[in-house]
């Protein structure tokens, strides 16, 4: 059992490090570019926090651990919306007024619904995982036409890193990434058979927290620097990615079995915790300190049903 626990700790720490260069690379790469702060947040940050997910969910269903794939995106989105953001607000206030995600929302929302309707058929294949892949194109195309960045509105966003620095950093990322994937899947499923424990509650606590940390880190650190929307940005474009793409991309190399209990709650936290922005980002709201408590609560709350 010792040896199970230091390969999870080894995969977190790998991934935490590998989502961090990744995520790092790939911001100055679209800087570079020209695009906004925002739309870096919505699509380059969210894939890059996302990319734990995506390479554990994809280790996970080649090794037919279903419950762990599906579990992590699953889980993974609620710790994003009332983890990642309600820790945020605890360190620092998230302003959102001036900010316009509805659009970004109203996708996160689409994409949810989506995936509770496919998953009425007990599994997802990979006609749906064209499905989501499809739909994944059409939120980048959107994404991206209205992202370009107007004259002097990057002034002092990028962080003056070189090509050779971004290329180190991207492909350093993308190393580290696969082998923590692999380290903790493998720990995590045979601590989860040692206790009795399902791998689907598995993949929904400890593997989605666990590969959310990047999105932690990257929310923090917006939102110290004052950069609300890159930190809201980065959490509704990882859930829009997680269930998109992961779990597009993981359902056309191996089709996900869904478990029956998944269906029964844990997706419908996932909807419920989205539709919690909505007062936030329609009506320009601040998400406070309370705010941020009562969201880690509420987690700590469907946690506690869960274990």
């Amino acid at each position: 059992m010792i040896n199970e626990i230091l390969l999870v700790l080894g995969g977190l720490a790998l991934l935490v490090l590998g989502g961090d260069l990744l995520v790092r690379g790939a911001v100055n790469l679209a800087l570079k570019l020209g695009m906004t702060p925002l739309v870096v947040g919505l699509t380059v940050v969210a894939f890059g926090t996302s990319a734990p997910e995506l390479l554990v969910s994809l280790s996970a269903a080649l090794q037919g651990s279903s419950g762990i794939a599906m579990g992590n995106v699953v889980g993974s989105n609620i710790a994003n919306v009332l983890v990642i953001l309600g820790v945020t607000a605890l360190i620092s206030v998230i302003v959102t007024k001036g900010h316009d995600l509805r659009e970004s929302w109203a996708m996160m929302i689409g994409a949810s619904v989506l995936l509770i309707a496919l998953s009425f058929a007990g599994e997802i294949g990979r006609l749906q995982g064209v499905i989501l892949l499809l739909a994944l194109g059409a939120v980048l195309w959107r994404q991206l036409s209205t992202g370009r960045a107007e004259p002097g509105e990057l002034e002092g966003a990028a962080l003056g890193a070189g090509w050779g620095k971004i290329i180190f950093w991207l492909v350093a990322g993308l190393i580290a990434l696969p082998i923590g994937a692999n380290l903790l899947v493998t720990g995590a499923t045979v601590i989860a058979r040692e206790f009795g424990i399902s791998e689907t509650v598995i993949g929904l606590t400890l593997v989605a927290i666990g590969t959310s940390l990047p999105e932690l880190a990257a929310s923090v650190a917006a939102a110290l620097r004052g950069r609300a929307d890159m930190a809201l940005g980065n959490v509704v474009g990882s859930n829009i990615f997680n269930i998109l793409a992961i779990l597009g991309i993981t359902t056309v190399v191996a089709p996900l079995t869904v478990p029956p209990e998944m269906l029964r709650l844990d997706l419908w936290v996932m909807l419920g915790s989205s539709l919690l922005l909505a007062p936030f980002l329609f009506r320009s709201l601040s998400l406070t300190r309370i705010v941020g408590a009562v969201f880690v609560l509420v987690y700590g709350t469907y946690a506690w049903i869960l274990l």
